[in-house]
């Protein structure tokens, strides 16, 4: 009898699951498999897990509605997938988006709408600048419709042995997640809720009106649903086809996919920038006590910026941050206190439970003009403003910074010092004198 294993990665749901769908009509024993590796690069953070924690529980109830079950382990995939070959005499493995070369593996495209590689440049060489790949995309063929979930899976006639969820140690040791109990629902059916509330309750109508307002409920909040393939971007797709005026939306899927084929083509950008000369960049490093003191505050949201301090906060109690915000706080770490991109990088890898390697590279990059189709270096977020500008009535800093709920809503981005709260920091960097520090750092990179 043949025996497939279905290798899932992050792609945690039954329905439009092109490997899980082609396992099901082969005519034989379907063995669900998710692999932990703690040793991997970027592997999990903190927030990762307590979300990733949750939706393996939710597909294992998903696999027994099938008449199948998940199988856990831990350790290196080639190492456990030889293992479980020789174990339950496998002849096929399926998975979406296979990394490396996986003996009796089969691939299939089921977290993106284009297989990276497949949106190229007349020239044939990646795109490196969104709107070109964006137009290309347009012209691609169309994108088929999602596929439905098995309606059974045939179980082996033994199962190999599994791990139990908590043996996964994905759990934090302490209970810091409160926040994210009361914000998330982690299961396929809640990744459907909130896309139809998003396109049925018409904030997808509302997006680019809306969308860069943190006060409002302007977003999808679907990333960390898609980060951990608890819905397709095909399904998201498909559900705007009828919503005319959805293109900025659709316009972020794509964007989406911009990240992952980047970092197909560019894999060092994860460490390294795009932008060769900015490895020559005068980052100030966290050696410096003074500098090491900043990182901090900024990771507390402590810097006495109100909308850089609310996106931190908001972050920490709930792993996730509106999209404008994280280009607030970005630019402030990268360009008012001159610390470099990566360390950013790893703390959202830490603290975002929609962390996804792809799309934090690239916007980690973009922030500090050294990736692909970045802003330039040069363009510095002044946060007093972009807080007044997006933020005008300051719904957003008081709900995160309760200690300036007091604060006259025409002062609160902008606070005079008898108006600022005793309980409240000083702003730990003088942004005027900052942003000329940093623009003296890049003409220095410039000229070579």
């Amino acid at each position: 009898m043949n025996t497939t294993v279905v290798w899932f990665q992050r792609d945690l749901r039954v329905a439009d699951h092109p490997a899980l769908h082609a396992a099901a009509e082969r005519d034989g024993a379907v063995v669900p498999v998710y692999i932990h590796d703690e040793d991997a690069d970027w592997s999990p953070g903190g927030a990762s897990k307590w979300w990733l924690h949750r939706a393996l529980i939710s597909l294992d109830d998903s696999l027994k509605k099938l008449g199948s079950r998940l199988i856990l382990r831990r350790g290196n995939p080639r190492e456990v997938l030889a293992n479980l070959v020789d174990e339950t005499a496998v002849d096929a493995i399926y998975t979406n988006d296979v990394q490396g070369d996986i003996p009796l593996a089969t691939s299939f495209t089921g977290n993106l709408l284009h297989e990276p590689g497949s949106v190229m440049t007349r020239q044939d060489k990646p795109y490196t600048v969104y709107t070109p790949f964006w137009r290309a995309c347009m012209k691609m063929q169309e994108i088929g419709n999602p596929l439905a979930a098995p309606a059974k899976l045939q179980a082996p006639a033994r199962w190999p042995k599994s791990l139990s969820i908590d043996g996964l140690k994905l759990n934090p040791a302490v209970d810091w997640d409160g926040g994210l109990r009361e914000t998330w629902q982690v299961s396929e059916r809640a990744a459907h809720d909130q896309m139809d509330s998003f396109i049925g309750g018409g904030h997808a109508s509302r997006y680019e009106d809306r969308r860069n307002l943190p006060g409002v409920d302007g977003t999808s909040r679907l990333s960390p649903y898609l980060a951990w393939g608890l819905i397709s971007p095909r399904q998201i797709w498909h559900a705007l086809r009828q919503n005319s005026d959805a293109e900025p939306y659709r316009r972020q899927l794509i964007w989406r996919e911009f990240a992952y084929h980047l970092l197909h083509h560019f894999p060092h950008t994860t460490d390294q920038p795009l932008k060769d000369q900015f490895n020559a960049f005068p980052w100030v490093s966290l050696e410096d006590k003074q500098a090491a003191e900043n990182f901090h505050r900024w990771q507390k949201g402590q810097t006495g910026y109100p909308i850089v301090d609310a996106g931190m906060r908001q972050l920490w109690h709930t792993g996730w941050m509106h999209n404008r915000v994280r280009m607030i706080v970005g630019s402030f770490l990268v360009k008012d206190l001159r610390i470099q991109w990566l360390e950013g990088a790893k703390w959202f890898w830490d603290t975002l439970v929609d962390a996804d390697l792809a799309n934090n590279t690239l916007g980690w990059q973009w922030i500090a003009g050294c990736g692909a189709d970045a802003a330039p270096y040069f363009r510095v977020f002044n946060p007093t403003r972009q807080g007044e500008k997006f933020d005008p009535d300051g719904e957003y800093v008081k709900q995160w910074c309760p200690e300036l709920r007091d604060v006259p809503t025409n002062m609160i981005h902008d606070m005079p010092p008898l108006h600022r709260p005793s309980d409240y920091p000083e702003p730990i960097v003088d942004h005027s004198q900052a942003r000329d520090a940093a623009l003296a750092a890049y003409e220095k990179i410039k000229k070579k």
